[in-house]
């Protein structure tokens, strides 16, 4: 009896040939899954970055808002002192602190509102950073699982942090 001859070369080197182009596209997803993480982790820092500035600034601007407002008081006890005097030329006096009071009140509540401003640019772009951070995580969680629906997830998630990025810049 003769044996049939099944020819397993051409099988053989097919599977080989679909193995190595698996292996190329698993690469290829997980270099595009890095590379996208990276862009995150930049946003993500850029964006703590940001919001460090704006919290300093906020800072600043509270603590120039305090300054004019002691000089503010100090001002108005001037005025009172002066009322008390026995000085003829107390009502001008008087009248002159009463106008540096005014615009020193302008400049107190321009410098506070100008901190509230720097606040809110602040707690906006730290969602950013926490939003750009839960997408690393995600994304990272990606790779480890090799479940590409989580890097969409990152993705997603990563596309709020750039809305309020672009938002706590503006």
């Amino acid at each position: 009896m003769e044996e049939i001859e099944v020819p397993t070369e051409h099988l053989h080197e097919t599977i080989g040939e679909k193995v190595e182009e698996a292996e190329h596209n698993e690469k290829k997803s997980m270099m595009g899954i890095a590379i996208s993480t990276a862009l995150m982790a930049v946003f993500a820092a850029l964006s703590s970055l940001i919001a460090g500035h704006h919290s300093d600034e906020a800072l600043l601007e509270q603590i120039h808002a305090s300054d004019q407002w002691a000089y503010y008081q100090a001002k108005g006890i001037k005025a009172e002192i002066q009322s008390l005097s026995s000085n003829t030329d107390k009502a001008a006096a008087i009248a002159k602190y009463k106008s540096d009071q005014a615009d020193i009140k302008k400049e107190a509540e321009a410098a506070e509102a100008e901190s509230h401003r720097h606040l809110e640019h602040h707690a906006i772009l730290a969602r950013a950073v926490t939003l750009f951070q839960i997408s690393i995580a995600i994304s990272a969680i990606a790779i480890l699982t090799k479940k590409r629906i989580l890097w969409f997830a990152g993705l997603g998630i990563s596309c709020f942090g750039l809305f309020f990025f672009v938002s706590g810049l503006f």
